[in-house]
């Protein structure tokens, strides 16, 4: 069952709590309503008898009954509304008529008096009950999201530290022996034309290997310029495309940039979105860039006139193992997110998509702080 599945149906657990907390309330609070009514009807003919009662009679009986009342708020009032007397009322109120009742007192055949009452304490509080078990209810199910949240990000922070540990570690050795091996055939065939090359992917193997072990530690961010390392990135990618695409770069020309950096790293981070960008693009098409900052950031905008991302996609496309493409791991953009984010302090994000005309990814990178 997917943590979604889960927390759907935790919600509506939830809500048949509160369903039936209320049912069982209100029933509780009709019936001590109905109660509340018939004490009423006994408190009246008990002030009746006690405003009858001629000189000398008994009246201890009557008397205990209406001293009994210590918990409904009662209004006496003439024909229009007025009131007489009321018995456990802290603030009348302006309209005594608007409560429960009338029970009509009758004084004599021409005087009549009538009783209004309101909800009890315990009544009133008892119509709150169902609102607070679900401010409860929700409270706890805030708290537990937040909890599962943490914990599967703390899962996820482990696999991501361990699987990219385990990657360096596993690629340390055959590059270690690649190196071996280059170095013997350069010192064999000094002109042979295909060993540079050959050097030159043994050292692209160790960079990768470096950025993997660099995923699994924290990185250290120094100041510089990113306009080199993304001039890097597109120099890499330029050579390895068909001559049908075209990078603009124009706009980066003699620009400089300062933020918080780790070079190899935001490297991966600016390949990854340019081998997508290549990948979205099938003929003819252009990979454009565009700057922008202020105050405290940097921000750097890469477009593709590729085939674009429908909506389902750009909700889904930052989720590990999610891809679109037929063949693909669905890691690259999560780990450029988490490199962004988590690493950098920044932000990555699918700026803008329309199928057909292609998409544009935005990186928000921190300045420093005293720039």
């Amino acid at each position: 069952m997917s943590n979604r599945q889960i927390g759907t149906l935790v919600l509506i657990i939830a809500l048949l709590i509160v369903a039936v907390s209320v049912l069982f309330t209100n029933n509780l609070a009709s019936s001590l309503g109905k109660e509340e009514q018939k004490n009423m009807a006994i408190w009246s003919e008990a002030t009746r008898q006690l405003i009858m009662a001629e000189d000398g009679a008994d009246i201890d009986f009557v008397t205990t009954i209406i001293e009994g009342n210590t918990t409904i708020p009662v209004y006496v009032c003439d024909e229009d509304g007025n009131i007489i007397i009321s018995r456990n009322v802290e603030k009348p109120v302006k309209d005594p008529r608007e409560l429960h009742g009338p029970i009509e007192l009758k004084i004599s055949d021409e005087i009549s008096q009538y009783i209004y009452w309101d909800d009890s304490r315990l009544l009133t509080q008892l119509h709150y009950v169902p609102y607070a078990q679900f401010a409860l209810i929700f409270i706890f199910i805030v708290i537990a999201v937040i909890v599962m949240l943490a914990v599967q990000r703390s899962e996820a922070n482990r696999l991501w530290v361990g699987l990219s540990k385990e990657t360096a570690h596993q690629l340390g050795t055959p590059i270690s022996s690649l190196n071996a091996w280059q170095q013997l055939l350069a010192e064999k065939y000094p002109n042979d034309e295909y060993v540079p090359q050959m050097k030159r992917d043994v050292e692209r193997l160790q960079c990768i290997a470096d950025r993997f072990q660099k995923i699994g530690s924290e990185p250290d961010l120094q100041p510089a310029n990113v306009i080199p390392v993304l001039e890097d990135a597109i120099a890499y990618l330029r050579a390895r495309i068909s001559s049908h695409i075209i990078i603009d770069d124009a706009c980066l020309k003699n620009v400089q940039r300062t933020v918080m950096l780790n070079a190899p790293l935001m490297q991966w981070v600016f390949e990854n979105l340019l081998k997508n960008a290549v990948d979205a693009i099938t003929g003819n098409g252009t990979i454009s860039f565009q700057l922008h900052e202020n105050e405290h950031d940097v921000m750097i905008d890469i477009s593709d006139t590729g085939k674009g991302v429908d909506a389902k996609t750009q909700r889904r496309i930052f989720e590990p193992g999610f891809t679109s493409k037929d063949r693909g791991w669905g890691l690259g953009l999560p780990l450029s997110k988490r490199i962004v984010e988590q690493y950098h302090g920044g932000k990555l994000l699918l700026k803008s998509s329309q199928l057909g005309v292609g998409t544009t990814f935005r990186i928000v990178l921190k300045k420093p702080e005293n720039s």
